[in-house]
């Protein structure tokens, strides 16, 4: 092998590390953010879902919602609306 040929073996590893590194960071700074973005999207949109359904079942007026907060502990939910229904 002459020394030619070893020079354009080592720039064109060294070219391949490069592009190898570019992808890297690329991933890193632009991809990996934009992913995490829309998990975080369809966690906030998940949340909502949940709030907004507990909520129409208390205006319902059928009965409280129960939630359990904790080990032997409740929250019962009642629209005020409901409320001042039943107190009157």
């Amino acid at each position: 092998m002459k020394i030619k040929d070893k020079r354009d073996v080592l720039i064109l590893l060294m070219g391949i590390v490069v592009v190898l590194l570019l992808l890297v960071v690329g991933y890193v700074f632009l991809v990996q953010p934009a992913l995490n973005g829309l998990v975080v999207k369809g966690y906030n949109a998940g949340v909502e879902d949940v709030v907004l359904s507990i909520a129409q079942q208390a205006v319902t007026c059928q009965q409280p919602v129960v939630l359990p907060i904790g080990e032997n502990q409740t929250i019962n939910l009642v629209a005020l609306e409901c409320y001042q229904e039943t107190s009157q």
